[in-house]
């Protein structure tokens, strides 16, 4: 299983050296309006940027049960401020929209990003974005289960096999048995 997580780790590795290569070589060129617009239909069909909804509302937490922690009498006061200055930076969300559009613009096609946006808009492509995270899920417990086997059998008939022709090496001095005596020497 060892070997599979090794694989796994240069597979990611080789993504993202992958990644920054290409993201430099797509960073020269520039997106037309038209890629754009494709991929703000693409990164919405898709749900791109939603994982990211909470990052504000988490940092505002975060930062109110510090300030909270640091003054405890001013709860009041710091909730409100926190919560004024993070919806004064909503709107700046756009900025992350933009960041992924154009993301996607260098990375794919105008006809790929159409295509894109029309798939995950359908309801097989809905269904994919639902259930596909469970569906890969369990094929790596299926994938693992199934490495397991593949491990034991593996061991079990190589070393059924080798037995066959590594013998065990005889003791090369028998031990003498309990109470005889040790042979004289000539």
């Amino acid at each position: 299983m060892n070997k599979f997580a090794g694989f796994g780790r240069f597979a990611a590795a080789t993504v993202i050296l992958s990644g920054v290569v290409l993201g430099s070589v797509a960073h020269a060129q520039e997106a037309s309006p038209e890629q754009l617009k494709a991929a703000r239909a693409a990164i919405d069909a898709i749900g791109a940027t939603t994982q990211f909804d909470n990052i504000l509302p988490g940092l505002a937490e975060r930062l109110k049960a510090d300030l909270i922690q640091d003054s405890p009498n001013y709860q009041d006061q710091i909730t409100a401020e926190v919560d004024k200055q993070a919806l004064a930076l909503a709107p700046r969300r756009a900025d992350l929209e933009k960041e992924a559009a154009l993301t996607y613009a260098k990375a794919f096609s105008i006809e790929e990003l159409n295509a894109i946006a029309a798939f995950y808009s359908s309801p097989v492509g809905q269904k994919l974005l639902k259930d596909g995270p469970i569906a890969s899920r369990e094929t790596v417990k299926a994938a693992d289960i199934w490495a397991q086997g593949i491990s034991r059998d593996l061991q079990k008939t190589t070393s059924t096999e080798l037995a066959k022709v590594i013998k065990p090496a005889p003791a090369a001095e028998a031990a003498p048995a309990a109470g005889a005596k040790p042979a004289a020497k000539p």
